[in-house]
């Protein structure tokens, strides 16, 4: 079988801003509901989707810049519980996290069904570029941009970002994330970070000293100062870069399996306007049962 692990939040985000979206309050709800039975028409049988329940994570406690939500339209915010509620009365298994983050949701939910040996391969549905850490060699765990139809395996996150997979929380680190709001280290670009993290694969083991660098980086003298003045702050934002695989998803594969309609799920797609998308339910069920 086939693993579905999907960004619940990146979704939700994704309607409500869409163009063709003419209703804030209760459309993306609709949209997402859409796009995850989409995967069920195209063959997917097991799915979670992990959420962020609530914006603030560990990671605020960590560094005061980081998102923290602020700034939110009313109307998307409210939608958070709702959209959660609506794929679970849809039948599908979710992951609101409250601690965590929908990443870590992700990460956690691919490495519980990788580690599940009847499962052939966990493909991971979002653009965020964190989950790229998630990819392993073997081809066990890929990552899908579903919006531009690209399928990222270890060779191709290498080809996108100049490092492979796990070095990914350590190119961040010194990049940083402007999503997250996490700034890396000044001067330090993608260029540079790939052809110094290629060699050296993690922050702490380039050396301070430029004289010891055997690769030749532009402005090599001003990186190097850099990551000596601010080598704990790299640290920090390759921590926060680092997905945590003990956030609370399913306790096995199993619990993913799509369930099909549950009770009140009609009631609910008639206060949303979606009674289309209640019979589109009702049909996939019947064919995938």
């Amino acid at each position: 079988m086939k693993v579905h692990v999907v960004d619940g939040t990146y979704e939700l985000f994704r309607f409500h801003f869409a163009r063709s979206n003419r209703d804030p309050r209760f459309g993306a709800q609709r949209g997402v509901l859409n796009t995850i039975l989409d995967l069920v028409a195209d063959g997917a049988t097991h799915i979670g989707v992990a959420t962020d329940h609530v914006v603030e994570s560990w990671r605020n406690d960590l560094y005061d810049g980081y998102k923290d939500g602020s700034g939110i339209d009313p109307e998307l915010f409210a939608q958070f519980p709702e959209m959660e509620e609506l794929l679970d009365l849809a039948g599908f298994e979710v992951w609101p996290q409250v601690v965590h983050e929908a990443d870590d949701g992700m990460a956690a939910g691919a490495a519980l069904a990788a580690a599940d040996p009847r499962v052939e391969q966990v493909i991971i549905c979002t653009p965020d570029k964190d989950l790229a850490q998630c990819v392993t060699a073997d081809g066990r765990v890929v990552q899908l941009d579903r919006r531009q139809g690209i399928l990222y395996d270890w060779d191709r996150v290498i080809d996108k970002f100049g490092v492979p997979p796990d070095a990914i929380p350590d190119y961040l680190g010194v990049v940083g994330d402007s999503a997250d709001g996490f700034p890396g280290l000044p001067g330090w670009g993608a260029k540079s970070a790939a052809a110094l993290l290629t060699r050296y694969h993690r922050i702490d083991q380039i050396p301070f000293d430029v004289a010891e660098w055997d690769v030749d980086v532009r402005g090599a003298a001003k990186l190097a100062l850099a990551l000596r003045e601010h080598f704990e702050e790299a640290l920090l934002f390759r921590r926060i870069a680092t997905v945590d695989t003990n956030a609370p998803v399913s306790a096995s594969v199993d619990e993913m399996a799509w369930l099909g309609p549950q009770p009140g799920f009609d009631e609910r797609c008639v206060e949303l306007g979606a009674e289309r998308h209640a019979e589109r339910v009702h049909k996939l069920w019947a064919e995938h049962g």
